[in-house]
């Protein structure tokens, strides 16, 4: 029996205005794996992502997500989303916030401790978001997407700005996350984080350059670093 993936992206194309966003996107993302959506900033990765939780309109193509057009509202239970900027209260602390979002996804108060303690906020629980720094925002917004523990997590630029020991640390957590089942498709424009990845997914200017997982896209080029890897798809391509 063919392996059916968690998404599957059929010829998407994105109109913005004047600007093609995405233009004849196709990929696939395994179950149970961390998946890396690498490229510099404006290469179209959060239009990608936004597609595929099914909140951008698009102009033609086919995106589908555990088996249902994105957007379904039966996909609610079974995905999380974090954006760029953290999507919580800052004037809550952060126990509050959660307890908040836990109310609305219906899981109990012992499921709160148990996020605050995987993204590794248990020190600062009684604190109010405002008063935290960008990196704790965002490790916040990322327990409220665990709350109800989804089947799929897409992940919109989580690590930026944080130190290199918070994001050692964040791609643990989602390491153990695939390692329970669960996917992730975490977006990135650092190239150092591609070998924390399962598998890669390489965008440029509204287009995918390549997937595979970094060893398969090392040898594709005959390069060792990934950054180099990078480079050498953009000149086949020129």
């Amino acid at each position: 029996m063919p392996v059916v993936p968690s998404i599957a992206v059929e010829e998407l194309r994105v109109v913005r205005g004047e600007t093609v966003a995405l233009d004849g996107v196709s990929l696939r993302v395994s179950a149970g794996r961390v998946t890396g959506l690498l490229g510099p900033s404006g290469s179209g990765k959060s239009t990608l992502l936004r597609a595929i939780v099914g909140v951008q309109r698009i102009a033609s193509g086919r995106v589908t997500v555990l088996g249902q057009p994105a957007g379904s509202s039966q996909l609610r239970a079974h995905l999380g989303y974090v954006t760029q900027a953290p999507s919580v209260y800052p004037d809550l602390s952060v126990r509050e916030n959660l307890r908040y979002f836990a109310r609305i996804v219906g899981v109990t108060r012992e499921r709160v401790d148990e996020v605050i303690d995987t993204v590794g906020l248990a020190d600062v629980g009684g604190r109010v978001v405002g008063r935290l720094s960008g990196g704790q925002r965002a490790r916040v917004s990322l327990a409220t997407a665990l709350l109800h523990d989804p089947e799929l997590l897409v992940l919109d630029e989580p690590t930026v700005g944080l130190d290199p020991v918070l994001r050692r640390d964040l791609w643990e957590t989602f390491h153990a996350l695939a390692d329970r089942d669960r996917t992730l498709l975490v977006s990135s424009h650092v190239m150092d984080e591609a070998d924390r990845c399962d598998d890669l997914l390489l965008l440029r200017d509204g287009r995918l350059l390549a997937a595979g997982t970094p060893q398969e896209l090392r040898e594709q080029t005959g390069t060792r670093e990934l950054e180099s890897v990078f480079l050498r798809l953009i000149e086949a391509r020129a």
